[in-house]
């Protein structure tokens, strides 16, 4: 292990009042009215803690994913290629041996990283990762593997998903991963050129989808399209852009967040087989100002989405919250924002959102959470010198 880092709390504290502060801005497409009220720029909630936030650890090259460990410590991605094991104590380990092999291009590298359900038995976690196919094309995948942290590895990595077909663009790869008992949710993005986004509406190729794997990678045959074969077997859900937020809510099903071009980002709740309208309906505009599409945001069998912000706020992974230091936020959506950079949280009730909060604003780029065993709550910041946070009540 490198030498403990002395934790360090940051010279920054946010009151209740500032945490309201912030303002949502003007709409890039303020012609495509939401679906139903507080379908966006829900009411902002007031109060709350003041926030005090602590560095656990520094030195992270562009940080991507964390897992926390059953006895304490994290598991943290960096997109080079690299994973961590970094201590209670903010010790930050030599990069793993076994971890696959990465490209580390544009938005590729290594990203997510999850404890299979049965972590406890067997060891065993998974990553999500950009795979180099060879001939400059590229594919998200998924592997498990077992973590050895007195060995300093990973071991029997196993790849049980790639995407299909391989793409020539180094673009939006999602990628999160979500055991879920015996099966596991893998997102992926539909990698931004126009040709390819249209990929996203076909359910033989598994671009801008939701997959539902077995944990050993098998077609579940519950799966919506298992009896199509090929990678259509493998959808759950389709028509998505870039998903980079997954997460089971407490009655287990499973949300996500994914980013729109300007404007537009999305909180969906996922159903087996359900349209997500990416790139035939959107709330955003593309980055040019023209239109998305024919440039409507709701057509006959596509879902709206739960919440969706314009202007982005650029979402990461995202978490209900559930323990004991914010008790006011149980059930709340916590989601990491690289733009404006912090944390967002959202309220909600009876699967709809009854307001949004802001935190820490502008402080960094924010690219994913994680709850620790106390109800704390982690966040790392995508920098070249990225930062693991621990974000408490002061």
């Amino acid at each position: 292990m490198r030498t403990a880092l002395v934790p360090a709390v940051l010279s920054l504290a946010v009151s209740p009042a500032l945490a309201a502060d912030w303002d949502y801005g003007e709409r890039n497409t303020p012609g495509l009215a939401a679906a139903f009220p507080d379908q966006t720029r829900a009411p902002q909630l007031e109060g709350g803690p003041a926030l005090s936030v602590e560095v656990l650890a520094e030195g992270l090259e562009h940080p991507w994913g964390i897992a926390v460990l059953p006895e304490g410590g994290y598991l943290v991605t960096e997109r080079p290629g690299r994973l961590r094991h970094v201590g209670a104590d903010g010790g930050i380990s030599a990069p793993l041996a076994g971890v696959p092999v990465v490209l580390a291009d544009g938005q590729g590298g290594l990203l997510d990283v999850a404890l299979a359900a049965d972590f406890t038995e067997t060891g065993h976690i998974w990553l999500t990762y950009a795979k180099p196919v060879g001939g400059g094309l590229s594919a998200t995948a998924a592997a498990v593997a077992r973590f050895d942290a007195a060995a300093g590895a990973l071991s029997d990595l196993r790849e049980v998903f790639v995407q299909e077909p391989a793409s020539p663009s180094p673009m939006h790869f999602g990628s999160r991963v979500v055991p879920a008992g015996n099966h596991v949710y893998v997102t992926t993005g539909e990698h931004f050129t126009e040709k390819e986004r249209q990929f996203a509406q076909d359910p033989a190729k598994t671009y801008g989808k939701v997959v539902r794997l077995m944990a050993d990678g098998s077609v579940p045959a519950d799966n919506p399209f298992a009896g199509q074969g090929g990678a259509a077997g493998q959808v759950w859900s389709l028509g998505h852009r870039n998903l980079q937020g997954a997460a089971l809510a407490p009655d287990g099903g499973l949300w996500t967040l994914e980013h729109g071009p300007q404007g537009g980002d999305e909180l969906n709740r996922i159903e087996p087989g359900a349209n997500y309208g990416w790139p035939v309906v959107s709330y955003g505009e593309n980055y040019n100002g023209s239109a998305v599409g024919t440039g409507i945001a709701h057509r006959d069998g596509m879902e709206e989405p739960v919440y969706f912000w314009d202007p982005v706020i650029a979402p990461g992974g995202f978490v209900f919250y559930d323990g004991a230091m914010f008790p006011d936020w149980q059930g709340d959506v916590i989601a990491a924002s690289l733009s404006p950079g912090g944390l967002v949280r959202l309220a909600l009730e009876g699967g709809r959102v009854t307001g949004e909060a802001r935190y820490l604003v502008g402080s960094a780029r924010f690219r994913d959470v994680a709850i620790d065993h106390d109800g704390a709550i982690l966040a790392v910041t995508d920098e070249e010198d990225g930062q693991l946070l621990r974000i408490t009540p002061e």
